[in-house]
């Protein structure tokens, strides 16, 4: 008889119904727990989920209340059934844990849903072997398998537990990172740029930590990591300037908060709104959709514009052509209340018109207005503006002259005039 059909014969016995009731009654209690708790959290939250029944809380419930329910009723009947649930909850409840923190850590990340994929097959793999029975032949065919390193000997079974410990180790250090940023950070650091780099400070610490704690507790000696960071500095020194210097740059940045998240920058030409400042690099979006990847080391050493680190306002000017017969006053007074009508423009400052020059073909005056979104570009209240103005002067009756040119004839004297003369 094959352990399968060993299973199914346990699962065969006249205490079926009673066992099938208590499961249900678990996964209900469980769920109306769940849901008590979590009627008002958010839809970030790793022990509820965005449906209660895909966050962390229920699998953990019900695995608790099955384990305690196959307890009670293991001195009056089988519970072969309970027992067959218990390793499945056990497998869903660490797929939801993973599942939920990289949701939380990674929204759009494909590297995380590839790992919660393998992590998930592995998982119910596991369950499956536990429940038939193959686990540990499983597990001693693993550390049977041993694999040589210089002198050292390791089984394949250690190294998927220290596989298995380290992750467990630094999904908990993801997790409570994203707490403290969610909790704390949200709350007491406004300015997002200075969240961000908090956020990205306790995010390393926290995995350092779980990394040398996980590998302390498979046996790694840690002295042994001297020796790697002695090459990770040499290589730092030689090989991966730059990409030291990228790193460095984006911390001064987001400290000295000389750029801000939310900022319309010009760099070399290329004009946008800062849409994120990573460790390595900036991401510049221009009002067109383009994006531009910029490394923080540029930004530290060259000149950048930012039409907005001190004030959001920008001054926008338009150039206005009358006749010379046109009243200043009434053209000056008409440009303004053309200016002030744009939904764009501000009033403080206020619009002003002035005469710039006399110009060879009229008067030219000069419009100055400000607005305080250019990161709703520029062009939509350029024209918004110089269409009032076109009405306005149209309707006043100003002449907007076309170019002035002065042509002068000379008439070359006739050939008999000049023999006469002669």
């Amino acid at each position: 008889m094959t352990t399968l059909d060993e299973v199914l014969r346990r699962l065969a016995h006249p205490g079926l119904p009673l066992e099938l009731a208590a499961l249900a009654g678990c996964l209900a209690l469980a769920f109306a727990v769940s849901w008590l708790a979590g009627r008002r959290h958010s839809a970030d939250s790793v022990w509820f989920g965005r449906a209660t029944v895909d966050g962390l809380l229920f699998p953990l419930l019900a695995l608790v209340f099955t384990y305690s329910a196959g307890l009670a009723l293991r001195g009056a009947m089988q519970v072969a059934l309970l027992q067959v649930a218990v390793p499945v909850l056990v497998s869903l409840a660490g797929i939801r844990f993973l599942a939920r923190v990289f949701t939380v850590v990674f929204p759009k990340s494909g590297l995380a849903r590839l790992v919660e994929r393998l992590f998930s097959w592995l998982a119910w793999i596991a369950a499956v072997l536990w429940i038939i029975g193959l686990l540990p032949a499983v597990m001693n065919e693993m550390e049977a398998i041993h694999f040589a390193f210089g002198k050292s000997r390791i089984s394949l079974l250690s190294i998927v537990q220290a596989v298995l410990s380290s992750g467990a180790v630094l999904v908990v250090a993801l997790w409570i990172s994203a707490a403290v940023e969610r909790k704390v950070l949200r709350e007491s650091v406004a300015d997002l740029s200075l969240r961000k780099v908090a956020a990205n400070a306790i995010r390393a610490v926290l995995l350092l930590v779980g990394l040398l704690f996980a590998l302390s507790a498979v046996g790694v000696d840690l002295t042994a990591l001297s020796v790697l960071g002695g090459a990770l500095g040499v290589g730092l020194g030689f090989g991966l300037q730059k990409l030291a210097a990228n790193y460095v740059s984006g911390f001064v940045i987001l400290f000295e908060r000389s750029l801000r998240i939310g900022d319309t920058v010009r760099v070399d030409s290329f004009e946008g709104i800062v849409v994120d400042i990573k460790t390595r690099y900036t991401l510049i979006r221009s009002l067109s959709g383009l994006e531009s990847i910029v490394p923080n080391e540029k930004l530290i050493t060259e000149r950048i514009e930012n039409l907005s680190l001190a004030d959001p306002r920008v001054l926008l000017t338009t150039d206005v052509t009358v006749g010379y017969d046109s009243d200043a006053d009434l053209v000056q007074r008409l440009l303004v209340e053309a200016a002030a009508g744009a939904d764009r423009v501000i009033a403080d400052p206020p619009p002003a018109a002035k005469l710039a020059r006399l110009g060879a073909d009229g008067l030219e005056f000069t419009l100055l207005f400000w607005i305080a979104d250019p990161q709703a570009g520029q062009l939509g209240v350029r024209s918004d503006v110089n269409l009032r103005v076109l009405r306005a002067l149209r309707q006043a009756g100003i002449d907007i002259p076309y170019p002035q040119r002065v042509v002068h004839l000379r008439t070359a004297p006739a050939a008999g005039a000049a023999a006469a003369a002669s």
